[in-house]
């Protein structure tokens, strides 16, 4: 299935991404981000904030945006 990716970390970018039937926002978060990293970032589906057990489905736009930038105070 087809989903939009938007990830706001560094520059950003936003394409459109082919991923495997029932994957959860976790797994997505894992493969495209890394592991362990959650609480850095505001993920959200079809503009909703997430849980990391949501089941993706076809046509979703997931966007992934850092509440925390290195550097800043």
């Amino acid at each position: 299935m087809k989903i939009l990716y938007i990830n706001n970390d560094g520059g950003g970018f936003a394409n459109y991404i082919n991923v495997s039937d029932n994957l959860t926002v976790g797994e997505l978060f894992n493969s495209r981000v890394g592991e362990g990293k959650e609480h850095n970032y505001l993920i959200r589906v079809n503009r909703q904030p997430s849980a990391a057990d949501q089941r993706l489905q076809d046509g979703d736009r997931v966007s992934i945006t850092p509440i925390k930038i290195e550097g800043a105070v």
